[in-house]
């Protein structure tokens, strides 16, 4: 494998479409209150994906330092766990990444605020400082909070709230409470992929001392929980779209509902966590496909 295979590798570009989702939705939804900013758009989707690369080499570095991603271990191979890259080089392309993401934050605020909304300004770059802090501390250091059940929390935070919320006041420069039903749906969808991450690895993450949150409540809860996710995600939505409902193309977004039930039950059905693996990618797109639907149906034909 050469050198840039192996850096789209510990990139893990399968991740990409989840992180945008946020975006898209965010994005949608000024559209919807009649801002429109495509520099915005794109600066705002080269931030959070510079942000998930950073997660995902932080993430493969934390966990092969720690010794979790191991012979045990259901997925990809991971970089660090299989040699393909040293701590050294690893940890440079932290680093560098880190560096790349300082550039685009500083864009996206700048081009957003102007010099002038200098509190925003502020504001946004503790937030931009807090979304790098998160998106390392969640697995390296003696305090990593993916260790201790915390990553849910982080995930919904991040993906969902600021994601969303923070892309709307990027345009409008103000949130409006119903702007939050569409950004928990994010949240919670976002925060069930992790869940199901935790459930395929509930064994060798309790093995390993890694305390999810399905390692804290077992495996049988964790599947409880994830139900419970997709609930409150259907649900958000379902009133989100009855508030904005202006014709039937608004109601396209709740296509997404079919395959999120389709998805549950085979969570039901499924005993074994191993087998699980292949609905991570399938409830990551759904959400994606949510975001795209949402996109273009408030921004084209609302």
């Amino acid at each position: 494998m050469n050198k840039v295979n192996i850096w789209l590798n510990a990139a893990r570009l399968r991740t990409l479409p989840l992180s945008v989702s946020g975006i898209l939705v965010g994005t949608a939804i000024a559209n919807l209150y009649g801002f429109k900013d495509y520099i915005i758009l794109v600066l705002a989707l080269c931030t959070t994906i510079g942000f998930q690369i950073t997660s995902n080499f932080a993430n493969d570095y934390g966990d092969g330092v720690k010794g979790t991603d191991n012979e045990d271990r259901i997925g990809p191979q991971r970089v660090l766990q299989s040699g393909l890259l040293s701590r050294v080089q690893l940890k440079k392309g932290i680093f560098i990444s880190i560096g790349i993401n300082i550039v685009f934050v500083l864009a996206l605020v700048f081009y957003s605020f102007g010099i002038e909304n200098w509190k925003y300004i502020i504001l946004f770059l503790i937030l931009g400082a807090f979304s790098i802090w998160a998106a390392i501390k969640y697995t390296v250091g003696k305090s990593a909070y993916g260790y201790r059940g915390l990553g849910d929390i982080f995930v919904f935070l991040f993906f969902g709230l600021l994601s969303v919320l923070g892309t709307l006041f990027l345009y409008t420069k103000y949130i409006t409470f119903l702007s939050i039903l569409p950004a928990i749906t994010v949240g919670t969808l976002s925060t069930g992929v992790l869940n199901l991450n935790n459930l395929r690895d509930f064994n060798s993450d309790k093995k390993a001392l890694k305390n999810t949150l399905v390692v804290k409540m077992g495996y049988e809860n964790g599947k409880i929980y994830h139900y419970v996710l997709l609930a409150i995600a259907v649900l958000c939505l379902l009133v989100f779209t009855i508030k904005i409902y202006q014709n039937w193309f608004s109601l396209l977004p709740l296509i997404v509902i079919f395959p999120l039930l389709v998805h549950a039950k085979k969570v039901v059905t499924t005993l074994e966590p191993i087998k699980l693996d292949p609905e991570l990618k399938k409830l990551a797109l759904a959400t994606f496909f949510m975001s795209i639907l949402i996109y273009f149906c408030y921004n084209y034909f609302l």
